[in-house]
């Protein structure tokens, strides 16, 4: 009789979670047996990924603990991604390990829309298939997601393994995003100002505009993070190559710059707010409905807020009338009528959609005037369908946010944050992304790894790869490693790219043909209303211009809380108030950090 091999008790927990999932059906057919644990680094002992089956070939996001009471499933919407293969894993980061780091031209971060979604290719998105009011409920579901089946097997058909980069296969999700575009009137779609051009599909343009013959409104969104020139060349390039699109552009963060590269919160400037971005959308809404729909009260609502908002200084619940607020029930929601009657009953329905981690909750926060919405840098915050009342003539319908299939480069869609930082396998080739193309040593002023003490340091004469920015960065911010106390290059990895979700490092996608025009749109007419909407004057714009942006305090930033740290949680509308004068230290928080919680 052979002799047994040790089993030892993660075999046997991986065994049980593979017997678990096949009796509940969930297992599927899959056509690998991939190890889905993330993957361990140097002297860096991760816990594995249980969130979903080993067998499958999907990697399930984000997973959130049961109500108990049964009343909806948190992780229905979780995002899921195809996982990616152990051999690419390392062959990214022996590359990151390897490859010296090279500034790129500035004529490189010009992208057009036909290079991340190329015609050729049949980079559609899902339909819904055509259903009628004698269909069963089940009968429908059936039909749904044999449609979307095929569906992914016409698209892989046409890209090869490799070629397209992460997308939702996650049906519930495309659901939710048929019902909105059937019971909305208006369609708000929200792209982040620094890559609108990965964040919009043009298929899901001509779908709405020409089969379904409704209006979008493109909300460029957080345009404080861009230069006021950039910010209004994307808006005449998005314009132009969509004619039938109203863009507008927003901000919930009006003259609240970070002072400091891990600056906690945004300091509220002493600006009065003057409802720029929800004044411009009401503005596209008015020219849409064309008197069809009395908007004069959502006006006086923004009026309102915008005088609370200037006496108080925040978004304050006191004053401000109550928002009525729906859950709606799948059931509820998969018979809707495809043909609905445009402004129904004198109501104009919005709906919000977007990619994750473009400020969806944010923009609809601001529309209400309070938050009604948590918002989070986590991909996937908002778990359900909801819809809110502004007015008795405005209706706002919230859609979990969901990534379109593209060829763009993985590493660019995880810097734009479509990917939950703390579950990422590899993210020393998205921090390698991000400094080839920006000015990072200024920034975060590194010593690197090999430099010996009794030689005069400078950096910027030394060979920088990946892994060095990484081990560098664990070494000024003092991430070790639990077990040998080793620099620990996966956390510092994530948290560069947390300040570069945030904005704090800050990489901008530009228009095609911008740096030959860009004089042209510094001196163009409409910067002054950008620069107003970002609640910058025209000195602090010109400082902007002659300063190196890598001039923050950093000496003084031991004494901020790491946000890296923060693990995605719910605090982005929440600020400083102004009269402030001291910060506390809390020690707690520094000495029981634990940024990949």
């Amino acid at each position: 009789m052979p002799r047994k091999k040790p089993f030892s008790n993660k075999q046997k927990k991986k065994q049980l979670q593979v017997k678990r999932e096949k009796k509940r059906g969930e297992n599927g057919s899959s056509h690998s047996s991939r190890n889905a644990s993330v993957e361990r680094g140097p002297g860096r002992d991760r816990q594995s990924d249980t969130s979903d089956s080993e067998t499958t070939d999907i990697r399930r996001i984000n997973h959130q603990p049961g109500t108990g009471d049964g009343r909806y499933d948190p992780n229905k919407f979780r995002l899921h991604f195809e996982k990616e293969s152990k051999e690419e894993v390392e062959r990214r980061k022996k590359i990151a390990r390897e490859k010296i780091l090279k500034q790129v031209a500035e004529k490189e971060l010009e992208i057009d829309m036909n290079q991340i979604y190329p015609e050729e290719k049949g980079l559609n998105f899902p339909r819904r298939p055509s259903w009628h009011y004698n269909m069963q409920r089940e009968e429908l579901l059936r039909k749904e997601e044999k449609s979307f089946l095929e569906y992914l097997q016409a698209l892989h058909s046409k890209n090869p393994p490799g070629t397209l980069s992460h997308f939702e296969h996650n049906l519930e999700t495309w659901r939710q995003l048929w019902r909105v575009m059937e019971m909305s009137d208006v369609i708000l779609l929200i792209v982040d100002i620094r890559y609108p051009v990965l964040q919009f599909p043009p298929a899901l343009y001509h779908y709405i505009t020409g089969e379904l013959k409704k209006y979008i409104i493109l909300v460029l969104n957080k345009v404080d993070l861009c230069p006021s020139p950039l910010v209004l060349a994307w808006k005449h390039y998005m314009t132009k190559q969509f004619p039938h699109l109203h863009c507008v552009c927003f901000t919930s963060h009006p003259g609240q710059p970070y002072t400091t590269l891990l600056q906690k919160k945004r300091i509220r400037k002493k600006v009065g707010w003057n409802g720029g971005g929800p004044i411009h959308i009401m503005r596209a809404c008015q020219e849409i409905t064309a008197g069809r729909v009395d908007l004069s009260s959502w006006e006086k609502k923004i009026k309102r807020d915008a005088v609370a908002m200037r006496t108080e200084g925040d978004q304050a619940d006191d004053g401000v009338e109550s928002v009525l607020m729906e859950h709606n029930s799948d059931i509820g929601m998969e018979m809707n009528s495809p043909t609905q009657e445009l402004y129904k009953d004198g109501v104009l329905t919005l709906g919000c959609i977007g990619f994750p981690n473009v400020g969806k909750s944010s923009v609809l926060n601001s529309l209400v005037g309070r938050k009604v919405v948590s918002v989070s840098r986590t991909p996937g915050h908002t778990k359900y369908f909801q819809t809110y009342y502004l007015t008795p003539t405005v209706k706002l319908c919230d859609c979990p946010g969901l990534v379109f299939p593209s060829q763009v480069d993985k590493q660019l869609q995880i810097l734009a944050g479509i990917y939950p930082v703390s579950q990422l396998q590899e993210p020393y080739s998205s921090v390698g992304y991000l400094c080839e193309r920006t000015n990072f040593l200024p920034v975060l002023k590194l010593t690197h790894p090999d430099h010996s003490p009794e030689t005069p340091h400078d950096s910027s004469t030394q060979d920088w790869t990946a892994w060095d920015v990484c081990e560098a960065w664990a070494e000024k911010r003092g991430y070790k490693t639990a077990k040998a106390a080793r620099n620990d290059v996966y956390r510092a990895a994530n948290s560069l790219l947390r300040l570069a979700i945030d904005g704090r490092i800050c990489l901008c996608l530009q228009p095609p043909g911008y740096t030959e025009s860009k004089d042209e749109w510094e001196s163009h007419p409409d910067l002054a209303e950008i620069s107003a909407l970002q609640g910058r004057t025209d000195e602090e714009r010109e400082r902007e211009d002659d300063e190196d942006e890598s001039s923050s305090e950093l000496e003084e930033d031991d004494r901020d809380a790491d946000d890296d740290e923060d693990a995605d949680g719910d605090d982005e509308d929440d600020t400083v108030k102004a009269d402030r004068k001291g910060l506390t230290l809390n020690m707690f928080s520094v000495l029981g950090e634990n940024e990949c919680a």
